[in-house]
């Protein structure tokens, strides 16, 4: 677990140089308060890991401009950012266990703190113009998942799957091809990759679902019964699956996931184990 800790303390130091350059200091503070108040991280580590398993190195140590790792930082902040909206829409009071951004400083200000986020995140980007191209695309895609859910719900199986590829799988999808671009991969690479985290990302979102459904609220962290209480599609919901079939479903993308890492030639054998054991955790997950 070393090998996987020093990446994730890298991350969060950097997260944290990055937030105190943000001025003014009430922006500071406020987008603060949204990314240092806990996270799983899944998304940056998938990055480094990434760039790892591609053959690059993610600059863990020295300059960090246009690295895996100042990509990881930014996929981090453009994913809070969007879970500030989400609140916002969902009504949630809480996030990570602590007040949600519109219910600790009111919506205007969250929303703000929200443009900063993105803000920071796309000065990272900027080094890259394949990394901007792919984080773009993911934020297109992230939009249209948010309009489905909102106007246009999805009513079947196929559906819910397009809207998870969207909301969730997007920002998976960037965040490992963040990583293989930075180490200068071919576009097979990056395609892999990305082919890889999507899956990730859907099966991320379909034990979300699942744990919306059947967790306690003190262990997951957040409210629970957000799905029935505010009409959101779920894959429980829209097919009226059990919890047992709908995890099933969320093993079937794991492997679907783990078959498109197959389709890479490795370069940090570890970093690709560590890949492979995220695909078999995103479903057996408690938070």
């Amino acid at each position: 677990m070393e090998y996987l800790e020093r990446r994730r303390a890298r991350i969060e130091e950097r997260l944290e140089s990055v937030l105190d350059d943000v001025e003014p200091a009430a922006l500071a503070e406020q987008v603060r308060h949204v990314s240092l108040s806990g996270g799983k991280r899944v998304r940056p580590t998938v990055t480094v890991l990434a760039c790892e398993a591609a053959g690059g190195d993610p600059g863990l140590e020295g300059d960090t401009t246009g690295t895996a790792l100042d990509f990881a930082v930014g996929i981090e902040l453009v994913h809070n950012a969007s879970l500030v909206v989400d609140d916002i829409i969902d009504r949630a009071a809480l996030r990570r266990g602590v007040p949600a951004a519109h219910a600790e400083y009111g919506h205007g200000t969250a929303i703000i703190a929200s443009d900063g986020l993105l803000g920071e995140a796309f000065a990272l980007f900027s080094a890259d113009e394949e990394a901007m191209q792919a984080v773009a695309e993911a934020m297109v895609e992230l939009g249209e998942g948010e309009a489905t859910e909102l106007v246009d719900r999805p009513t079947d199986e196929a559906e819910y799957v397009e809207l998870a590829r969207r909301k969730t799988g997007a920002l998976f999808r960037a965040a490992a091809e963040l990583g293989a671009i930075a180490a200068d991969a071919d576009p097979y690479t990056v395609e892999s990759f990305g082919r890889y985290a999507e899956q990730v990302g859907i099966a991320f979102q379909i034990r979300d679902d699942v744990l919306d459904a059947t967790a306690d609220a003190d262990d997951l962290g957040k409210p629970t019964g957000q799905d029935a209480e505010m009409e959101r599609p779920s894959l429980v919901r829209i097919t009226d699956m059990s919890p047992e079939e709908a995890n099933r479903r969320a093993q079937k993308r794991s492997a679907d996931a783990l078959r498109a890492l197959d389709a890479v030639d490795t370069g940090d054998s570890r970093a690709m184990d560590y890949l492979r054991d995220l695909a078999e955790f995103v479903v057996v997950r408690e938070r």
